[in-house]
């Protein structure tokens, strides 16, 4: 019986994840790939239950329709690689939807699947020039933030026509929200953090004091978030530092493949942070995804790494360490003022952390304020939604949560994900811009 016939029910355990075994040769066996991709495809035909969660099901469910035996063994094994291009690692498909997880005996994976998908086919050189630049964020930025140029490349991304050529050149969409960059970097505005030695109170699981993991998009970007985080924890009482220097956290380079990449940053990141949890401080990161990156990817990846797994207990979502203080009846709730109605995009690499809707838990701390959580994919995931052949299907993705703010009418709308809050604001279309729950919570504080 094939996996598209049986009638097996799931597993109802908790769902584990194995070990990336990413440094075996037989890893990038492209024959050995496509025998797994056909195994894990028929098990995903038959079942379909995560069809509406990103583009990957539907291009793979068409694919079985459309061929001649509509079943898996008629699509061309070339033609697996149009499901490998639209999965962008959300990973809400294992952690939401799929039953077939490990502990159960069918071992489905499918986000860690698509991943050597990726990874193959980088190792075959098959990836645009525009895809080396788009996830080479700390280079990108470096450059873009020098004064002057900041300028100019801020100004070609408002020009229609620059717009424009910058499709027809690097086939990054000219509707697609192009975020602006500043050469007044967090980094720079929080240097004299670097030497801050303040004490901390313990509470829980939380020392008391953190290290910001500035992240790419938090630097150069959208500085203020930083700045909001800073404002927000150091009311709180908790002393905030920031890591003597960082690369990019090794994400983008992870949803191109580049495995070889993500070491590299790895060996740059982990010696800083863990001696700095080792220091007495705890890691806190403004974007979820740099917070999964540590908190999952890279302890997958390097499971015998030490430094790795020293890492991975340290660090913390910002809203789940104000909530683990609530708890513990530390965290002030001196608000000033009432934030109204919330609409509130959860942010995907922030569910998938499992601990809960910690934002909206701190925001409904606020007198007056409703906050309506919205938990489904915006369609952003930082470079898809930017690239000239997936930016319409990244908007067609993102058309239920925007419907959703529109039907909230509410004060604020915006999400933990900086990048997700852009592209809802890109489909609402009236002008309005997105406000971060960090930026929203020190409003409520009136700091």
């Amino acid at each position: 019986m094939t996996a598209s016939t049986t009638t097996r029910e799931g597993s109802l355990q908790a769902p584990t994840r194995h070990a990336l075994d990413w440094k075996n040769p037989e890893f990038y066996d492209e024959e050995a790939l496509f025998k797994e991709l056909e195994r894990v495809y028929d098990i995903c035909h038959g079942c379909r239950r995560c069809v509406s969660l990103c583009h990957a099901f539907p291009t793979l469910f068409d694919l079985v329709d459309e061929s001649d035996t509509m079943e898996v063994d008629g699509v061309a094994k070339a033609d697996y690689y149009k499901v490998v291009d639209h999965c962008y690692l959300c990973d809400l498909c294992y952690m939401t939807k799929c039953p077939y997880v490990p502990p159960h005996e069918w071992n489905v994976d499918f986000p860690h699947l698509m991943l050597r998908g990726k990874a193959v086919k980088f190792r075959k050189g098959e990836y645009k020039t525009r895809d080396k630049i788009l996830t080479s964020t700390d280079r990108v930025g470096s450059l873009a933030g020098i004064p002057v140029i900041s300028g100019v490349v801020n100004a070609a991304n408002r020009s229609p026509a620059m717009r424009k050529l910058l499709d027809s050149t690097l086939g990054v969409h000219p509707d697609a929200k192009v975020p602006a960059y500043h050469s007044n970097t967090l980094r720079k505005r929080l240097a004299d953090r670097r030497d801050n030695d303040a004490q901390g109170e313990a509470a829980g699981r939380t020392r008391g004091r953190v290290a910001l993991f500035a992240t790419c998009y938090g630097n150069y970007n959208e500085p203020h978030l930083g700045e909001d985080l800073l404002a927000v924890f150091e009311h709180n009482g908790i002393p905030v530092t920031i890591a003597e220097r960082e690369r990019c956290c090794g994400m983008p380079k992870l949803e191109l493949g580049d495995l070889e990449a993500v070491e590299r940053a790895k060996d740059e990141n982990i010696p800083v942070l863990a001696a700095l949890v080792d220091a007495g401080w705890d890691i806190v990161a403004p974007v979820p995804s740099c917070v999964l990156m540590f908190k999952q990817e890279l302890p997958l990846m390097f499971p015998d790494d030490e430094a790795v797994q020293k890492v991975k207990a340290a660090i913390f979502d910002p809203f789940e360490y104000l909530m683990l203080r609530h708890k513990e009846g530390k965290l002030l709730t001196d608000f000033k003022g009432g934030l109204g109605t919330v609409a509130y995009h959860v942010a995907c690499h922030q569910r998938v952390q499992n601990f809960g809707l910690k934002t909206k838990d701190v925001l409904e701390l606020v007198p007056d304020t409703t906050v309506k959580p919205i938990e489904r994919c915006s369609g952003h995931d930082g470079t898809y939604a930017v690239k000239s052949e997936f930016h319409e299907i990244s908007m067609k993705i993102a058309r239920p949560v925007v419907n959703r703010v529109k039907q909230a009418e509410a004060d604020h709308y915006g999400s933990d994900c900086p990048m997700a809050g852009q592209q809802i604001a890109n489909g609402m279309k009236d002008g309005s811009e997105p406000q971060h729950p960090l930026s929203l919570l020190r409003r409520a504080y009136g700091i």
